[in-house]
């Protein structure tokens, strides 16, 4: 894992190369990753009493905290899922239970060590899978060790020690070819194990989505030992080939236990729009409220609990969680008393204003002004950006978050998008010209009508 090597400072460093401002969030997390990695250096009897700080992340849409999420998953090795408070309902009615989000984050967790397992043996089953194509386009040839009255009376002749040499030294040559990929369009037939077919999924209640894991492992295992005939090129068959191989020299049973204590101990879940099951005063009853029982069943998981899993029972009292919401209705005292408890750490993150605007414009690596000018570099065209054009950009974007509604960053995505649509659209047909310049003008001329025009700006931007 990346993560012991990572000090809280170079967490924020990483950090900041994609997401502007909020730097009290950012410590926030960097400072629970890393407490991930002192909890394991401590003493294994006090180890077990460290419980992770977990953390709301508190602000309107689009300052960062999905952002903020999406880089912990890139930059973390550890198992990582984000899910959506919304999508889960109270224990007796039919959707999906909270306890699903355990089982997914180690699913996840078994891939990743599955995929890490299968790339150390990668080169070993790379030559395994080259000596099973060699052998379909060069079989191989033994010279009979002794003759018999049964191989005397066979129509066969026998092999000599001259034949032998000679398909050694053929197979070699195609062995060279294969390596050097000369011989990668020649179609070959290969037996393989056949796809898995999707199974019914089943929708209910808590556990019934891990009965049906159950039953397709059965139903994969019984049907193993069948293979099937596939016409491929011999690229395409190494690549087959070299997975399944792989996938015979690792060891599931380690991968498990590898994946379950990967969860326990280093598992992240992110849990979005916590707010939306929060319950005010005016929704105690009517239809809303189931809120208050998905809280009560997420209560557990959060303070520690066992989950039955396809892989084992996963223990939840060390994996982190982090939490978001705008909380624009509600407040985080709105939640319940007890899950309030099992957050304690609360971030509030600002809104962008302008200055962020052109910050988010021009300083991160993956910064929309920079994705434009790749896609148009593809059509080669030149895409530059004045000063003076950025600038005109962040202040339409905050005029419109003020004048219709607050999306923060996300203003962005529609002002671009509109901004381009013509330019995107033309290329590369009746645009020829090798350089195209962003200035205040241009930006006036394609966004100024639509920016006056209260309606337009509602519907477009």
């Amino acid at each position: 894992m990346s993560e012991p090597f990572l000090t809280p400072r170079q967490i924020v460093a990483e950090l900041d190369q994609y997401i502007i401002g909020q730097d009290q969030a950012k410590r926030s997390v960097a400072i629970a990753l890393r407490n991930r990695w002192r909890r394991q250096q401590v003493a294994e009897n006090l180890r077990e009493e460290i419980m992770p700080n977990n953390i709301i992340l508190i602000g309107p849409t689009g300052v960062g905290k999905t952002e903020i999420a999406r880089r912990l998953a890139r930059l973390t090795q550890a198992p990582f899922i984000k899910v959506e408070a919304t999508k889960f309902t109270e224990v007796g009615y039919v959707g999906k239970d909270v306890e699903s989000m355990v089982r997914d984050l180690v699913e996840l967790a078994v891939t990743q060590v599955r995929s890490r397992h299968m790339e150390e043996v990668r080169e070993k089953a790379r030559i395994m899978a080259l000596e099973q194509v060699l052998d379909i386009l060069i079989p191989p040839v033994q010279r009979n060790r002794q003759e018999s009255w049964f191989s005397a009376e066979q129509s066969t002749p026998a092999v000599t020690d001259s034949d032998v040499e000679l398909n050694e030294k053929t197979r070699e040559k195609f062995r060279e070819k294969l390596k050097a990929g000369s011989l990668a369009d020649r179609e070959i037939e290969i037996s393989v194990q056949p796809e898995q077919m999707p199974f019914m999924q089943v929708v209910g209640a808590s556990g019934l989505d891990d009965l049906n894991k159950q039953i397709q492992d059965v139903f994969d295992s019984l049907g193993q030992k069948k293979q099937k005939k596939r016409k491929l090129n011999v690229k395409e068959a190494l690549e087959v080939l070299e997975a399944e191989e792989a996938g015979k020299l690792i060891d599931m049973d380690a991968i498990r236990k590898e994946a379950v204590r990967l969860t326990e101990n280093h598992g992240i879940i992110f849990i979005d729009e916590i707010d939306k099951i929060a319950v005010t005063s005016s929704q105690s009853g009517g239809p809303d409220v189931s809120r208050s029982g998905v809280q009560r069943d997420l209560l557990p998981i959060v303070e520690g609990t066992s989950v039955s899993t396809k892989y084992g029972v996963v223990k939840t009292d060390h994996i982190l969680f982090i939490a978001s919401g705008a909380f624009h209705m509600s407040k985080p005292s709105d939640l319940i008393p007890e899950l309030q408890g099992r957050f304690p750490i609360r971030v509030e993150l600002k809104s962008l204003t302008e200055k962020d605007f052109i910050s988010i414009l021009t300083q991160p690596a993956n910064a929309l002004t920079r994705q434009y000018q790749a896609l148009l570099q593809t059509e080669g065209v030149d895409l530059t950006f004045t000063e003076d054009g950025i600038a005109e950009i962040a202040r339409i974007a905050t005029e419109v978050n003020q004048e219709v509604e607050n999306i923060g960053a996300r203003r962005l995505h529609t002002i671009l998008s509109t901004l381009f649509e013509e330019i995107m659209f033309m290329v590369p047909d009746q645009i020829t010209e090798p350089s195209i310049r962003v200035d205040r003008n241009l930006v006036d001329q394609r966004l100024s009508g639509l920016v006056k025009n209260r309606d337009l700006s509602r519907y477009i931007l």
